[in-house]
C-alpha cells in the first residue's frame, strides 16, 4: 500500500524484442518514473527460476560481459551484454519492488541468431523392404527457425519427383531397388553454413540375375569361364548348378565371386580341361530372404578339326 499522495511508481518505456548475433552486443533499456523510495532490478527469467543481474545502478551478476548504466535525467537503467552467446536468449525483466509481494514488471525478449543444427531425433539411416512406405524426419534447431530441405547424391531425381523436396519429412510411398542411396536433409536459416545430415537408404530386394553370355563354346580339354551378375540386397547365397547338382570346387570346377558394389556380385564358374560330359546347361542361383532367381549359361562343343571330332566321338 502506497502512502497518500505517492504516486504511483511506473516504468515508462522498455527495449522491443533484441535481436543479436552470437559475439554481438546488446542494449536492454528500462526508463521508470516515481522510484525514489523503491529498488529497480534486472533479471532474467528462466523456466521456475530468476537470476537477479542488478538492483538500482549496481551490478550484482559476477559476469564481465555485462555492465549497468543509470541515466538520472531520464531515469532509465541500461543494461548491456556484450560477446553474446546462445545461452543469453531468453526474458529480460526490468522490475520495481514495492513491496515482497508487489512489482511492477515489464519484459523484454532477446533473441540470438544461432546458426542451424539437426537434431538427434532426425532419421539417421533406414533399411527397408523394397514396395514399402518410407518416411524420412528431419528436424533442426537454430534461429530464425531453419528452413528444411532435401536432396540426393549428385541431385539425383527424389522419388517424389524432382530434385528438392521442403519441409520435414520425405514420404515415399513404395520405394524402388532404384531410389536407394543417399540422401541429405539441409537445415539453413541465414546463418553460418547451414548444416547437413546424409542419410543413408538400403532398399533390401529379391535377387536379379542377368547372364552376359547365355552360351559359349569351347573345344574339348581347354578351359572356360561361364558368368552371371547378381544384384541383391542383403547379400544372397550363391551357387551354381548342373544336372541339378550344385557343384563344388574340385579339379573340374572353380567358382568365384567377386562383389563389385554393396548390392553387386559377380560369379564366375571356371570350367577346367573339359569334358564332353561337362557340355550342358549350367544354372547360377542366387537366393536372400526376399526371394530367389537363377540365370542359365549353356556350354557347346566346338569342334575345329577333324581331330577335334575324334577326340569327341571317342571321349
Amino acid at each position: 500500500m502506497l502512502p497518500k499522495g505517492q504516486r504511483s511508481p511506473t516504468i515508462s518505456f522498455i527495449s522491443q524484442t533484441q535481436i543479436k548475433d552470437i559475439g554481438g552486443t546488446v542494449e536492454l533499456s528500462c526508463s521508470v518514473q516515481y522510484t525514489q523510495d523503491y529498488s529497480v532490478v534486472w533479471m532474467k527469467l528462466d523456466t521456475g527460476s530468476s537470476l537477479p543481474i542488478s538492483t538500482g545502478s549496481s551490478l550484482i551478476l559476477h559476469d564481465s560481459r555485462f555492465s549497468l548504466r543509470y541515466d538520472p535525467a531520464s531515469s532509465t537503467y541500461v543494461l548491456q551484454i556484450k560477446d553474446m552467446q546462445e545461452t543469453d536468449a531468453g526474458t529480460y525483466a526490468c522490475q520495481i519492488l514495492i513491496s515482497p509481494s508487489n512489482r511492477v514488471s515489464a519484459e523484454v525478449q532477446v533473441q540470438v541468431r544461432r546458426p542451424p543444427f539437426i537434431s538427434d531425433n532426425s532419421t539417421r539411416s533406414v533399411v527397408v523392404a523394397e514396395g514399402s512406405a518410407v518416411d524420412m524426419e528431419c528436424y533442426a534447431g537454430g534461429f530464425p527457425v531453419p528452413r528444411i530441405t532435401w536432396r540426393r547424391e549428385n541431385n539425383a531425381v527424389l522419388p517424389t519427383g524432382g530434385s528438392i523436396s521442403r519441409g520435414n519429412t520425405l514420404k515415399i510411398k513404395g520405394i524402388k531397388k532404384e531410389d536407394r542411396g543417399t540422401y541429405y536433409c539441409i537445415a539453413e536459416n541465414g546463418v553460418g553454413q547451414g548444416a547437413r545430415r546424409n542419410i543413408a537408404v538400403e532398399v533390401e530386394f529379391a535377387p536379379v540375375v542377368t547372364v552376359p553370355r547365355p552360351r559359349l563354346g569351347q573345344a574339348l580339354q581347354y578351359d572356360m569361364d561361364l558368368e552371371c551378375h547378381v544384384e541383391a540386397y542383403p547379400l544372397p547365397a550363391i551357387t551354381w548348378e548342373k544336372d541339378d547338382i550344385t557343384l563344388v570346387n574340385n579339379q573340374h570346377n572353380m567358382i568365384s565371386h567377386f562383389a563389385v558394389a554393396d548390392e553387386f556380385t559377380d560369379t564366375t564358374l571356371r570350367v577346367i580341361t573339359i569334358e564332353k560330359r561337362q557340355y550342358g546347361q549350367y544354372v547360377c542361383k542366387a537366393a536372400n530372404r526376399l526371394g530367389t532367381s537363377e540365370g542359365r549359361v549353356e556350354l557347346f562343343v566346338i569342334l575345329d578339326t577333324i581331330a577335334d571330332i575324334d577326340r569327341y566321338e571317342k571321349s
